[in-house]
C-alpha cells in the first residue's frame, strides 16, 4: 500500500490536507479542508461595522460643521473667486 500526505494552503486561502492512498490498484484521495476562516461577517460583526460607521460620520460632521473648517472654507471659496485672471 502506497500513501501519500501533503499540505498546501487552497485559493480560498484554507489549510488543505491531502492524502492519496493506493490499495489494490485502486486509488483513493481523501482531502480535508480546515483551519479556513468564515466567509464574510456574521450579525453582530455588522451591528458593530454600522455603529462605528455612524459614529465616524457623527464625528466627522462635526468637525466639518464647525466654525473654523466653515471660516477656512469660505475665505477659500471668496479667494478664488476674487482672482483676477
Amino acid at each position: 500500500m502506497t500513501s501519500t500526505r501533503t499540505v498546501r494552503i487552497g485559493r480560498e486561502g484554507k489549510l488543505v490536507f491531502t492524502e492519496s492512498t493506493e490499495e489494490d490498484g485502486s486509488f483513493v484521495r481523501r482531502v480535508v479542508k480546515v483551519a479556513g476562516g468564515d466567509d464574510g461577517m456574521s450579525t453582530a460583526e455588522y451591528a458593530i461595522g454600522t455603529i462605528a460607521a455612524a459614529a465616524f460620520g457623527a464625528v466627522l460632521y462635526t468637525v466639518v460643521t464647525g466654525d473654523g473648517i466653515v471660516s477656512a472654507l469660505t475665505g477659500i471659496v471668496e479667494r478664488a473667486l476674487n482672482t483676477s485672471v
